[in-house]
């Protein structure tokens, strides 16, 4: 598992831009499998062919080594060798179950390693979930919403002149959220022009940093309220952000999960809630379209609050976090933030927790309609967990699905998403 380790920690040290696509390197590992749509049947054999390239031209006599394993498993298939050509052709075998096989092509050169990646799926539409839902997982979420819904949102919008348009009035907003004395902050976005629009909660990835609002979204005629989850100000400077990830808040996603009352993402998934009845108040909002929209830890929370929300009418979800959470008990992969990978965290009451926060739980409770997109090769947010949300999901469902993309998406999955936003609102 330390190869796996090593990867799951590199893609989350890009996991909090949505943009952060991988830069192109001086050697190239190229990975092709022998299916052109990576998809293949349950027992069918997987051929990959790899070429190490320079300046485009195969690298001769290059040292490699490569590994076959099941989504975030410990390889089943390892080896060395020397590319006279290189170029490598691997019969990497098969797949009994529904799921993904990844192969992973490391090549050494000048005393640095290069990596390509290589992930196909086995029958991906027939991944099942191992999350099963308590069986009060409603009434204990219906009523937390009460409670929540009993504190004073006791707004507080500062006008922020310096990111203004012409267009667009920014504010930092200052809510209530689901306790007395613990607040939500959060930069809206409104256009200027009289009238009503549609609106977007905007759900941020993992981590902790600063907002400036989402102005060139809201010029395109949407109200976009884009909200910190921590309850801290998003308008500060400096490193304070830094600081609070590697000190005080380190660790954040397994605070108290040994209570489900108390762990940390239930303020979380009720300050989303608290961002919708803020949105609500606005008189600049039309009252009826509103949509939420994240990637990673914000598409899980884009999911939860379309469901735990029924003004919310559709959703856009990227690679979203927190899926099937106790998948490494049953020998596959776990949803970021890999929970119960470390078997300090295999106890009952946390793995009793884990089900009333699991996205999938959430997802079996869809009943509007959604953009979807994710890629094969991701190991933060593993698809085995997507696809197993994904497929819980009853509701219209648009997909984008990027096979050879990671933790991270590309600009044309960002203008099929705003594109099917736009096509949702003129509904």
């Amino acid at each position: 598992m330390k190869n796996t380790i090593f990867n799951i920690l590199f893609f989350l040290s890009i996991s909090f831009s949505l943009f952060a696509q991988p830069a192109e390197r001086v050697i190239q590992v190229l990975i092709a499998p022998d299916h052109s749509d990576l998809l293949y049947k349950k027992g069918e054999l997987v051929k990959f062919s790899v070429s190490v390239l320079k300046n485009s031209i195969p690298v001769k006599d290059i040292a490699v080594r490569y590994e076959i394993s099941e989504d975030m498993m410990q390889p089943l298939k390892t080896e060395k060798c020397i590319l006279k050509d290189g170029t490598l052709a691997i019969n990497a075998g098969t797949m009994k179950k529904a799921g993904f096989l990844r192969c992973q092509v490391f090549a050494s050169a000048n005393g640095r390693e290069y990596q390509g990646i290589s992930t196909v799926g086995f029958e991906r539409e027939s991944i099942e979930p191992v999350t099963t839902m308590p069986d009060d997982f409603t009434s204990y979420w219906e009523n937390a919403k009460a409670q929540a819904s009993k504190i004073p949102m006791d707004i507080r919008m500062t006008l922020v002149p310096d990111k203004c348009t012409e267009k667009v009035d920014v504010y930092h907003v200052n809510i209530q959220n689901f306790e007395i004395g613990s607040r939500l902050y959060g930069m809206l976005s409104v256009p200027k022009k009289e009238g009503q629009y549609p609106a977007i909660l905007k759900i941020p990835g993992a981590g902790i940093r600063s907002y400036t609002g989402s102005v060139s979204d809201a010029e395109k005629g949407y109200i976009i309220f884009e909200i910190g989850i921590h309850g801290i100000p998003v308008n500060l400077s400096g490193d304070i952000y830094t600081n609070l990830y590697e000190g005080a808040l380190k660790g954040y996603h397994t605070f108290n999960l040994e209570s489900k009352d108390k762990y940390y993402y239930k303020r979380v998934y009720l300050g989303c809630v608290r961002a919708i009845d803020f949105i609500y108040s606005l008189p600049q909002f039309d009252g009826k379209n509103l949509i939420t929209l994240g990637g990673s830890q914000g598409g899980a929370l884009s999911v939860v609050t379309a469901a735990l929300d029924s003004r919310v009418k559709g959703l856009v979800a990227f690679y979203p976090a927190l899926c099937d959470l106790t998948g490494y008990l049953h020998g596959r992969a776990g949803g970021w933030p890999h929970i119960f990978s470390n078997p300090v965290n295999n106890t009952p009451d946390k793995i009793e927790t884990a089900r009333y926060y699991d996205v999938v739980n959430f997802a079996r409770q869809i009943k509007v309609p959604g953009f979807y997109s994710c890629g094969y090769n991701d190991m933060v947010c593993p698809p085995t967990t997507t696809f197993s949300a994904f497929n819980s999901i009853k509701a219209p469902k648009e997909f984008c699905i990027m096979e050879n993309t990671a933790h991270y998406a590309y600009p044309e999955q960002w203008s099929e998403a705003w594109k099917w936003v736009a096509n949702f609102f003129n509904k």
